[in-house]
């Protein structure tokens, strides 16, 4: 099931009305592209994002690294729309603030042979017609990095299928060697059972089905409309913590991550690779969602919120992707978060923070996740919840506050 979430788009400082360019993002029929691929607008124009069918994101890069998001540039997260959508399709807006081209990708299945940026789905604002720089040579270098990332993953599977692997611990199948994870013993992950249940809330009575583990919260909403969890991400004195970092929540309740200073972002990842965004363990595809990058000024005194809306009882794992000039993460330094770790387990919140420093201290890219399976969109039977994103102050893009 998908849910559609409509982003209050990126408002970049200007204060000229100019005009509006639609871009579709995707179609009815599923393809990956943008429509049009480019376009040459001036400065104070707005350029509006229309997300259809599938799950893809807009997301700024560079002509130099077409497949690779910008550190602090703006990101719209993933936008999942049902197949049989037809209306009320979630937008997602960038104000031109200067005459300099503008390059932007689809991240979904970022860094596998399932890369929507490796099929060529891509887009640019007042890209050069002549020279170096061109469309053309911005496409086709995205198209050469999907081949690259197919080959790979067609000799990686040649290679599986005739060697044995031990040293890969329960749960993890990614790339796996010291200098870049450490070593560290994974928990098992527990059983899930599926379970229908009829649940009474004042005068409501509805039937929900859901994934139970052993330690899971009772599925009975704590209101009809949920309560209102507040996260914060950073702080004033550059704290590279989330505040409270370990939270329970009914289905409905909502975690309202908001941003403080520096630049940090609220992202999906899974127990066994903390620092890493989920996966989909069948096709590689990225599943979970992500706030993307929040610059906050030092003096700011109005922040950015990322709205996340429980609707199961299974543990939702979260970390920051920004890194620091020496190559270390956020993360890896123990800035994760959890919804619903269940404490009495080998898997509860203080492993998961330990492996987060232990695997991923110096490294946290390039590594495959073992997911909840599902589609695309964010949701599995086990993990499944909307977003949404309200910005309460303008920022400028170009800050990369680490």
């Amino acid at each position: 099931m998908f849910f559609s979430a409509a982003a209050f788009g990126l408002v970049l400082a200007s204060s000229v009305a100019g005009k509006v360019w639609n871009i579709d993002v995707g179609d009815t029929n599923g393809d990956t592209k943008f429509n049009p691929e480019a376009i040459f607008a001036d400065v104070g124009d707005q350029v509006v994002f229309t997300f259809h069918q599938k799950n893809h994101t807009a997301t700024r890069s560079s002509f130099a690294a077409p497949c690779s998001p910008v550190d602090g540039g703006f990101d719209s997260g993933f936008m999942p729309v049902a197949a049989n959508q037809t209306d009320s399709f979630p937008t997602y807006t960038i104000t031109v603030e200067d005459t300099n081209p503008i390059w932007v990708f689809c991240r979904q299945g970022e860094n596998t042979a399932a890369s929507h940026c490796g099929k060529g789905m891509v887009f640019a604002v007042n890209c050069p017609s002549t020279g170096a720089n061109t469309f053309d040579n911005f496409k086709s270098s995205a198209l050469k990095i999907g081949a690259d990332l197919q080959a790979s993953a067609a000799a990686a599977s040649t290679a599986a299928a005739t060697s044995t692997d031990s040293s890969a611990a329960a749960a993890y199948t990614g790339p796996w060697t010291t200098a870049d994870y450490g070593t560290a013993t994974i928990a098992a992950a527990p059983t899930e059972s599926v379970v229908t249940e009829t649940v009474s809330l004042d005068s409501a009575v509805w039937t929900t089905t859901y994934s139970s583990y052993p330690g899971s919260p009772d599925p009975t909403p704590s209101s009809l409309t949920g309560n209102v969890i507040k996260v914060v991400v950073g702080g004033s004195n550059g704290e590279l913590t989330f505040s409270p970092d370990n939270v329970s929540a009914s289905p409905r309740d909502i975690i309202s991550f908001e941003f403080h200073q520096k630049n940090h972002t609220a992202t999906q990842s899974s127990f066994a690779a903390p620092c890493v965004r989920l996966k989909d363990a069948t096709t590689g595809s990225v599943i979970g969602v992500d706030s993307g990058f929040m610059p906050v000024d030092a003096n700011a005194t109005e922040f950015p919120v990322w709205n996340v809306t429980v609707n199961d009882t299974a543990p939702l794992w979260f970390y920051c992707r920004q890194h620091k000039p020496d190559g270390s993460s956020h993360c890896g330094a123990g800035m994760v978060f959890a919804v619903n770790a269940v404490e009495d387990s080998p898997r509860n919140f203080s492993a998961f923070k330990a492996l987060a420093t232990t695997l991923n201290g110096t490294n946290a890219t390039g590594a495959t996740t073992t997911g909840n399976g599902g589609s695309g969109n964010g949701a599995s039977a086990g993990n499944m919840f909307s977003v949404a994103l309200s910005v309460g102050a303008a920022f400028a893009a170009a800050a990369v506050l680490l």
